[in-house]
């Protein structure tokens, strides 16, 4: 059994062996029945791995444990702990692998949570934190320091897709005696596979296209048997983000059609974003799977599909993004990604770029040629291409009207010197 659709399915879960369920028990309980009292007890307790006895729902549960085997086994891993969020992971991994005087080498472009605990918060710790492109090597090269104990990179990147090369980035990082993390939540272990190019962790956001239903709330963090242990033993502890049971169960269900899903989101993904750049509406796509992404070839090379996920700049700027948001019908105006529903959301440059303090003049002229004066991120999502693009068309082509966009609109409009 070593197929990922069969995985996806199987692994992690077996038919309950006294009443025969096919799906796995929900065990909400917070405490367990510990083995008899003694030396035994406490040497199975600090058991490296996944396999200690249960005693509390923060350090584990039956149901976090089948879920953390069946990531496992579609990631490739060894080990796995699953956490309350990404950004639970996310802190998880930097506050056990770095300390004060530590150097971190991390994504200028990443999910916004991240990017401002690495560029904001870390610093406060003692800890040293170099923000560059990951998708030049070269850049990464230049940063390194003696002390650089952790490159961090996010591909394809939140929110523009820009595309880094894993393997490259793991001989930089394995050449300093560093390791490598990759947030792969963008692309998924059904698309892209960061242990398998070198990388040493990779990090989920379980709640986007693993989950997929948009109604559970989780983070992974995948690696070496001793580092998770590691996060295992102190963070889930020290930080307590620990993963709900139930919000664990509903991702396990999520996670028997991720290979379904997955190939849906690929397939209208490239559909939708072909429809795009042909558009007269619209300036520019980013795409990995359009031959026009700076990283196309690279993507081809790591990626067994291009996923989902698509941003876009209008010609006519932030009124044409208020109109569209106004205007869809099937698409919701929302935040998230990886949903059965397909979302899309703007990003003013000067909110989500110029006002970030942890960034410099030349990193965010940098970013700015990725998003001009602004971008909109689209989920694809799983209804009919077709009907998705009928409705990005009707809404590109409404006709922009004052009374339509409403007062709120055109307040936002003044504020942004439009």
């Amino acid at each position: 059994m070593d197929e990922f659709e069969t995985l996806a399915v199987h692994a992690g879960e077996s038919a309950d062996p006294e009443t025969g369920a096919l799906r796995l028990p929900l065990h909400m309980s917070t405490t367990f029945k510990l083995p008899p009292f003694g030396i035994k007890l406490f040497e199975a307790l600090q058991m490296e791995g996944a396999r200690a006895p249960h005693a509390y729902s923060r350090w584990s549960n039956p149901t976090l444990r089948a879920l953390e085997d069946r990531l496992c086994a579609l990631e490739g891993a060894p080990a796995a702990v699953v956490t309350a969020t990404g950004m639970a992971a996310v802190s998880a991994l930097v506050f056990t692998l770095l300390s004060s005087g530590d150097h971190l080498i991390a994504s200028e472009v990443c999910y916004a949570g991240s990017v401002e605990l690495f560029g904001i918060h870390l610093p406060r710790f003692g800890i040293q934190v170099s923000l560059v492109d990951t998708s030049d090597l070269d850049q990464v090269r230049a940063a390194l320091r003696p002390n650089t104990r952790l490159i961090y990179a996010e591909t394809p990147a939140n929110p523009i897709l820009r595309i880094a090369d894993i393997t490259g980035l793991a001989q930089i990082a394995h050449s300093a005696g560093a390791l490598l993390a990759i947030d792969s939540t963008w692309a998924g272990p059904l698309v892209q596979r960061p242990l398998t190019l070198g990388a040493d962790y990779v990090i989920h956001s379980l709640t986007k296209y693993l989950n997929g239903h948009g109604d559970a709330l989780g983070g992974a963090v995948l690696g070496p048997l001793d580092g998770i242990h590691r996060i295992r033993r102190e963070m889930l502890v020290h930080l307590g983000g620990a993963l709900s049971p139930f919000n664990a169960w509903l991702i396990m269900r999520g996670l028997v059609t991720l290979p379904l899903r997955c190939e849906r989101h690929n397939q209208s993904g490239l559909e939708v974003a072909r429809f795009l750049e042909a558009h007269p509406k619209v300036s520019r796509v980013i795409y990995p799977g359009l031959e026009s992404h700076p990283h196309h070839e690279l993507a081809k090379r790591q990626m067994t599909g291009f996923g989902g996920m698509i941003t876009f700049q209008l010609k006519d700027g932030l009124g044409a993004a208020i109109n569209l948001a106004e205007k869809i019908r099937i698409f919701a105006y929302a935040t998230s990604l990886g949903h059965a529903h397909s979302l899309l959301f703007y990003y003013p440059t000067d909110l989500y770029v110029d006002a970030a303090p942890y960034l410099v003049p030349e990193q965010k002229a940098r970013i700015r040629e990725w998003t001009g004066e602004g971008i909109v991120r689209v989920s694809v999502g799983l209804e009919n291409v077709k009907d998705l693009i009928a409705d990005l068309n009707q809404a590109l082509n409404a006709r922009t009207v004052k009374g339509v966009l409403g007062p709120a609109a055109y307040k936002l409009l003044k504020k942004m010197g439009k």
